[in-house]
């Protein structure tokens, strides 16, 4: 009995020395990541089995105040933000207040496309799968960079003017601007405001206690980031870009304790900690259902065989695993969250700086690990990557600035 015992201490005492080791490789796969693509700070939360196994900050939160990021550190999550306004629209649809295939003009009849049929048939549900007919972006300028002066319904009603780049329902073309009428849907049907009801409805109840539904509902808060972009090849600190008519798209704040908490309960299906269950199986099954598909490139690193979006969430398989999946980026800072659902594993990667090829090196090294991919270096390969793309924009701009000089002659 005694040996029997001494050897399971040995096979405890080694296993704990293992998953040291792994946060090691980790602590220093992120410190690497913030030195190679000049990012002051970022900080990253995996949970598996229901449980929070690695919840850090590294770096700085600002190059003004050079004070720490940690796990607490509020980020804009920016398009992060679209499954919390699906969540919305099904915790709406349970209760009988709405349904997918409803017709917008139903909740807001002034509502009108520049096609009168679309404008007749467009549903909640087309609202929020890309599949309007809008082209990639079209429309952003409305909001997008901070400034304009356009409330929620100038955007509603403007969407009238702006011409279908394809047909509708037939090209998963990403759009914000279909996101901001959803938001209006949710604040027409529940008398609250886009940002009010993610902070009631889901927000208070799934546990996520710091964080909020826009940016100026976050301006008391110290512990936030401040944006950074790349100048002349340096990352320096620049304004925060986003505009609160835009919530609905991308407007939350937070951090990774209440991320990886909020990617629990998605993986708990959608149930809190205290077993409410916030939507019913029937609407998880169309959150994460396959609604409008796009392409997969023939060879690619996961054996990708599908690829498009659901509703708030793009969804894909690796390696056999269905993933959801989805990042945002404003200006000055970009961020992912990926659920492998079978695998009960949940990665988030917070950043205060515009490189994807950050937040993509941890996601893909930690995926891997858990897949059981040998180590690929992620780190070099987009590393390599993003120096051919920045001798390339170099050279470009010298170009361009030396053409312009021949003109001046």
């Amino acid at each position: 009995m005694k040996q029997k015992l001494s050897f399971f201490l040995l096979l405890l005492s080694v296993g704990i020395a293992n998953a040291q080791v792994e946060e090691k490789k980790l602590d220093e796969l992120v410190q690497n990541t913030l030195k190679t693509f000049d990012v002051p700070g970022i900080s990253v939360g995996v949970i598996k089995d229901g449980k929070v196994i690695y919840s850090k900050g590294f770096g700085v939160r600002s190059l003004n105040s050079k004070q720490p990021m940690d796990d607490t550190t509020l980020v804009g999550i920016a398009s992060n933000s679209k499954g919390f306004t699906c969540t919305a629209l099904a915790i709406l649809a349970d209760e009988g207040k709405l349904n997918w295939d409803d017709k917008v003009s139903k909740y807001i009849p002034e509502f009108q496309m520049y096609d009168s049929y679309v404008s007749q048939n467009v549903t909640i549900k087309d609202l929020v799968t890309h599949r309007a007919g809008l082209g990639l972006g079209q429309g952003d300028l409305m909001f997008f960079p901070e400034g304009g002066n356009l409330t929620v319904n100038d955007i509603v009603h403007n969407v009238r003017y702006l011409k279908p780049e394809n047909p509708f329902r037939t090209t998963l073309d990403y759009n914000n601007i279909m996101f901001i009428v959803a938001g209006e849907v949710i604040h027409r049907v529940s008398g609250l405001s886009w940002a009010e009801f993610i902070e009631q409805r889901i927000m208070k109840p799934v546990g996520m206690t710091s964080s909020f539904g826009s940016y100026n509902r976050a301006k008391a808060v110290a512990n936030k980031i401040d944006a950074h972009a790349p100048v002349d090849g340096k990352a320096i600190a620049v304004p925060h870009d986003w505009n609160e008519t835009a919530n609905a798209a991308g407007g939350i704040m937070s951090n990774i304790k209440d991320m990886t908490t909020w990617a629990e309960f998605l993986l708990n299906n959608f149930t809190t900690k205290d077993g409410k269950k916030l939507v019913s199986d029937k609407n998880v099954q169309q959150l994460w259902s396959l609604q409008i598909p796009s392409g997969v490139a023939a060879k690619n690193p996961y054996d990708t065989s599908f690829y498009g979006y659901g509703m708030g969430w793009f969804l894909s398989d690796v390696k056999g695993h269905k993933q959801i999946q989805h990042t945002g980026g404003l200006i000055g800072t970009v961020t992912q969250f990926t659920l492998i659902p079978d695998m009960k594993l949940g990665i988030v990667v917070l950043t205060n700086q515009q490189s994807g090829a950050a937040f993509n090196t941890i996601t893909n090294t930690v995926k891997d690990s858990y897949l059981g991919i040998a180590d690929r270096n992620w780190l070099k390969t987009y590393g390599d990557r993003m120096k051919k793309m920045e001798e390339s924009f170099d050279k470009q701009k010298k170009e361009a600035f030396a053409k312009s000089e021949t003109f001046k002659k």
